[in-house]
């Protein structure tokens, strides 16, 4: 029993420590309004509800985020998420950036986003069969509309 205490204890001690940790995710590049994406209304929504937290400057930071160890890896999926895609800055990337962005959109949104992890406490970020038809319809006919590098 008394090697338990200790253990906690030191659980607890380091648990504490790593408060002082701080793990920055650097300010997103400064957009204009006509940096944004544009689609459909309904897809908006979605995109809104389910991944401009981790894809756009307009994070909404939950409580967690500022307790460690659950902030390392909020902060990480938001830095990562944003050097991928971001869609406050979509107008910003050339065409054949954005070609493949709606591609890999396509792809995703089928089988990893949002991530599990996410959807635990995010539940409103879940989406429907639906959902994830209208975003894949959405990106694969937008993928279209650009025209291919090696066709020019």
């Amino acid at each position: 029993m008394k090697t338990f205490k200790i253990v906690l204890g030191w659980l607890l001690a380091g648990l504490l420590l790593i408060q002082f940790i701080r793990i920055d995710v650097p300010e997103p590049p400064k957009a204009k309004p006509g940096d944004e994406i544009q689609a459909p209304p309904k897809v908006m929504a979605i995109l809104k509800r389910s991944c401009y937290d981790c894809h756009s400057n307009h994070t909404r930071w939950p409580w967690y985020s500022n307790i460690a160890p659950i902030s390392f890896e909020v902060r990480d999926h938001v830095r990562s998420g944003r050097q991928w895609l971001n869609f406050s800055i979509w107008n910003r990337y050339d065409a054949a950036k954005k070609r493949k962005l709606y591609k890999d959109i396509a792809k995703s949104i089928d089988w990893k986003m949002p991530p599990p992890d996410y959807m635990w406490i995010h539940k409103n970020a879940r989406l429907s069969p639906e959902d994830r038809q209208r975003i894949k319809t959405w990106a694969d006919e937008e993928a279209q509309k650009i025209t291919a590098p090696e066709s020019r």
